[in-house]
């Protein structure tokens, strides 16, 4: 795993507004823009909206870090104590991603690039 967090997805329910608070915010076209995804990329780090987010048990942001094997990465938080939240999926294009839980409940993404 690196030691920088990459990425950041926002579960919304209103894509178009969000799009247009956080482009305001962040001063930049999105990078990406589709109906099922808005990403923004500034200083290294990803922004996403993701109008899904909320169906898939998202209840707010959730930070991605990166790895090299997700699997692997996955496998050493379970049995550190985290609890599997999300499985890897296969998100398109081979990126692969994954949720986890501490014991407060706090969501961890997991991040491997293809």
């Amino acid at each position: 795993m690196t030691s920088q967090l990459s990425t950041v997805i926002y579960p919304v329910k209103d894509l178009a507004a969000a799009k247009a608070v956080y482009q305001a915010l962040l001063g930049v076209e999105p990078y990406t823009d589709a109906p099922y995804y808005v990403g923004f990329r500034l200083g290294g780090v990803e922004l996403g909206l993701d109008p899904g987010g909320h169906a898939q048990g998202m209840a707010g942001p959730v930070g991605y870090w990166p790895v090299d094997d997700i699997e692997q990465s996955l496998a050493a938080l379970a049995e550190a104590g985290a609890t599997v939240q999300r499985p890897v999926t296969d998100v398109g294009g081979g990126l692969l991603i994954a949720c986890v839980q501490d014991a407060d409940g706090n969501v961890t993404g997991l991040r491997q690039a293809p």
